[in-house]
C-alpha cells in the first residue's frame, strides 16, 4: 500500500512539473526573428490568458483600404501586469503601434517585442514578449 501512494505521488508529481512544459511553446518553435514587421492597427480583441496574452488587430491596407486582421502575442499576464499593464489597458477599437516578428507559417500572428504604443494615451507599454526585451519602437 505504501508503495502504490508512493508511485502514485511521484507520478503526480510528474505530471504537475511537465504539464506547463508541454503546454508552452519556445518562441523560435513558432516565430521568426528575422522576419520583423511594423503594425498599426485597431483592437478587435484581447485574450488576457496564461501563458501568453494575445491581442487582435485590424491592420488597413495603405492603398485598398482593406482590413487584415493579426493576431499578437504578448508575454505572460504576471509580467505584463509588473510592467505596467492591466487588463483595463487596452479597449476595443483602440489604436495600435507595434513592432515584432512574423509567425514562421506565414500566417497573420506575430510575436511583440519591445513596446506596443497605445496611440489614445500616447504610452508604451512594455511587450514581455519571450524573445526578449527588444525595443524597437
Amino acid at each position: 500500500m505504501k508503495r502504490t501512494l508512493t508511485v502514485l505521488l511521484a507520478l503526480g508529481i510528474a505530471i504537475a512539473v511537465a504539464a506547463p512544459l508541454i503546454a508552452h511553446h519556445s518562441f523560435s518553435a513558432e516565430f521568426d526573428r528575422t522576419k520583423r514587421i511594423e503594425l498599426r492597427g485597431f483592437v478587435t480583441k484581447v485574450e488576457w490568458t496564461n501563458p501568453h496574452v494575445w491581442f487582435y488587430i485590424n491592420v488597413p491596407d495603405p492603398v485598398t483600404g482593406k482590413n487584415t486582421n493579426w493576431g499578437v502575442e504578448l508575454g505572460p499576464p504576471h509580467g505584463l501586469q509588473a510592467g505596467g499593464w492591466q487588463r483595463e489597458t487596452m479597449k476595443l477599437g483602440d489604436e495600435v503601434s507595434l513592432t515584432g516578428s512574423r509567425a514562421k507559417n506565414g500566417s497573420n500572428r506575430v510575436n511583440a517585442s519591445g513596446d506596443v504604443l497605445l496611440v489614445r494615451t500616447g504610452k508604451k507599454y512594455g511587450a514581455q514578449s519571450s524573445e526578449g526585451d527588444v525595443n524597437t519602437q
